[in-house]
């Protein structure tokens, strides 16, 4: 089942819900709380390569968790730089003006290192949601953003990155589902409060629905998502989980890839949108999804946002953060003041601000993972 209508009014026209579609996220969520935890920087190995990736990550949860589980949601942000590393960023652009792809080169292995070298901090990839994240906890979800830094500075790519990204997926869900169950393992007695930093008890025990699971993937964590969901992948699940929706957020898949039936998905629903100046994701990536899910007795959603672009989808990747390599990807020329296309292209649009298209894509989440998750 496809369709390339927009995803709100067909998930929430004539409900209640259709209300209460959120105004541009700008405000902390009322009756949320968020901490982080952090297993360490190297908390395991990449197989085959032997490098090393984080197992870190933010929660945002209803304050009030009641006595029903609630469903989980798992976002996972895409390849960016790792290292706040305002010296490398400037050599870099220094050396990109002249001409001097080496030196680019070496600036750039600084910005994407892991961990980062002593006194640099490393980019909160993970904390570019908190909006999303925010707005889901309101209502009602229990959400977990995880960092993939490692991930992003190994020497993956194609399916091997995205199978990697499942991968460290998997090894989150296993952790809350011991954390749900028992109260007990590796997650228990390691949150800290997200504004503070100072330890917080939180009791997950039996809060966590892991029989009601939906994953988000931005960039390359969209191609994540997919793969960990597909059919192929679903026996690597942790006992006890059951992925019930995957939203692809602008998803850089390996469009190349020579297994299709890797990325097949027949029984999860699934949807996949992406901006109309997109710098870093083409239009083949919706039919990429089309073609993942075309045998899918499930929900496939598609759309395609006019004015939006890549990187306001994550606030740390968004000028307006000030923050290391923090750029607008999309396509300008003089012609189109205000406008913008995607690299190539000769279809402008009116730029979304980073609010509205951040508050376009919390509707289309909000819709779609309350359509598939709000039920038992």
């Amino acid at each position: 089942m496809s369709t390339a209508a927009l995803l709100v009014p067909q998930a929430l026209a004539g409900s209640a819900a259709a209300a209460e579609t959120p105004d541009a996220p700008t405000r902390r969520a009322e009756g949320v709380a968020a901490v982080t935890y952090d297993l360490g920087d190297q908390a395991y190995r990449l197989p085959g390569t032997g490098e090393p990736v984080e197992i870190a990550g933010t929660v945002h949860y209803p304050k009030d968790l009641g006595s029903t589980p609630r469903p989980l949601v798992v976002q996972l942000h895409g390849l960016h730089e790792t290292c706040a590393d305002r010296d490398a960023e400037a050599a870099r652009d220094a050396a990109v003006r002249a001409g001097d792809w080496a030196a680019a080169d070496a600036a750039d292995r600084k910005l994407y290192s892991w961990p980062c070298a002593p006194g640099i901090r490393p980019l909160a990839n993970d904390r570019g949601y908190d909006y999303l994240g925010e707005e889901l906890a309101r209502r009602g979800f229990v959400v977990v953003s995880v960092r993939a830094n490692g991930i992003n500075a190994a020497s993956l790519w194609g399916d091997d990155n995205a199978s990697a990204r499942a991968d460290l997926i998997n090894k989150h869900l296993a952790l809350w589902q011991r954390l749900s169950a028992s109260g007990r393992g590796g997650l228990a007695g390691a949150f800290r409060d997200a504004a503070t930093g100072k330890p917080r008890a939180v009791d997950f025990r039996h809060r966590v629905d892991l029989n009601r699971v939906g994953t988000m993937g931005h960039s390359r964590g969209g191609a994540g998502v997919t793969w960990q969901a597909a059919d192929r992948h679903e026996a690597q699940w942790p006992a006890g989980v059951k992925v019930r929706a995957v939203l692809a957020l602008a998803p850089a898949y390996n469009v190349m890839t020579e297994d299709m039936t890797a990325y097949e998905i027949t029984g999860t629903p699934m949807s996949v949108i992406r901006g109309s100046c997109d710098g870093q994701v083409g239009p083949d990536a919706l039919s990429f999804a089309a073609d993942a899910t075309a045998r899918s007795t499930a929900g496939f959603h598609s759309a395609e946002i006019p004015g939006a672009n890549h990187h306001y989808f994550n606030t740390r990747w968004s000028p307006e953060s000030g923050e290391v390599a923090a750029r607008d990807d999309a396509s300008h020329d003089d012609a189109h003041p205000g406008r913008c296309t995607d690299p190539g292209g000769s279809t402008f649009h009116p730029q979304l601000t980073e609010a509205a298209q951040r508050g376009i894509g919390v509707a289309h989440a909000v819709a779609f993972f309350r359509r598939y998750l709000d039920r038992p």
